[in-house]
């Protein structure tokens, strides 16, 4: 347990570069408490404490703002960033080097006993705000974006956006062996791009059925989906 306590605090200082040295990490990371608060409340639930290792988990909670049921299996090197808000239910799985940011919700959809949360493959980065409910698995080296609701499995090396989630491939590059790829606001706008083929389209068959009649400029742009400026043509 130490070694990999030793590790976590590797795994802060290496994404996040607010953290100047390992006693600042120590001391002023709530993110890094909740993990090894887990660690020995997890232990506490293999040894059949359970309700010492629940009660434990709670003071964390009101501690850090951090909720972690000390059934969940957490792998090494998990950086919880900020924290406040962070949910992971009795069943979920963490694997090594996952990155969550702050309200994240690893929940349950399901009262049936048995696995009902969700399994995180190594390197998986879950941006603020999202959820990912029920016993899915969310393949290795995925990013999950800010505020995304993930329903449904994820393969690896996958990018996931929206509400729900929809799954984008991607080539899954890493920064460097073991560690997670933290680019997650480089995220396609699907809502936006999908808005603009519908305007093109519009335009096209109004076009059409004015026999070529000249028409203004598409108040989007169809390669990046951003609104840039009035479509009244009198602007």
């Amino acid at each position: 347990m130490f070694r990999k306590m030793r590790y976590d605090i590797r795994a802060v200082k290496e994404r996040d570069p607010a953290a100047r040295n390992w006693l600042e990490v120590v001391l002023c990371y709530p993110g890094l408490w909740a993990v090894w608060g887990h660690r020995i409340a997890h232990v506490l639930w293999r040894w059949r404490l359970k309700l010492l290792a629940r009660w434990l988990s709670q003071l964390l909670r009101g501690l850090t703002g951090i909720e972690i049921h000390p059934g969940a299996i957490i792998g090494r090197g998990l950086f919880i960033d900020h924290g406040m808000g962070v949910v992971v239910g009795e069943t979920a799985e963490i694997g090594n080097d996952v990155t969550l940011y702050q309200g994240v919700s690893l929940a349950g959809t399901s009262l049936e006993k048995g696995k009902r949360h969700p399994t995180l493959g190594d390197g998986v980065v879950v941006g603020a705000g999202a959820k990912v409910l029920g016993a899915i698995t969310v393949g290795e080296y995925s990013r999950v974006g800010a505020n995304a609701v993930v329903v449904k499995p994820v393969p690896p090396c996958a990018v996931v956006v929206g509400v729900p989630g929809e799954i984008l491939t991607s080539k899954g590059k890493r920064l460097k062996p073991g560690a997670p790829n933290l680019e997650h606001g480089l995220l396609p706008d699907v809502l936006g791009d999908a808005v603009a083929d519908l305007v093109a389209r519009v335009d096209e068959l109004e076009h059409r059925a004015d026999g070529g009649a000249q028409h203004h400029e598409l108040a989007f742009t169809p390669a990046g989906g951003v609104w840039y400026e009035s479509d009244d043509p009198s602007i």
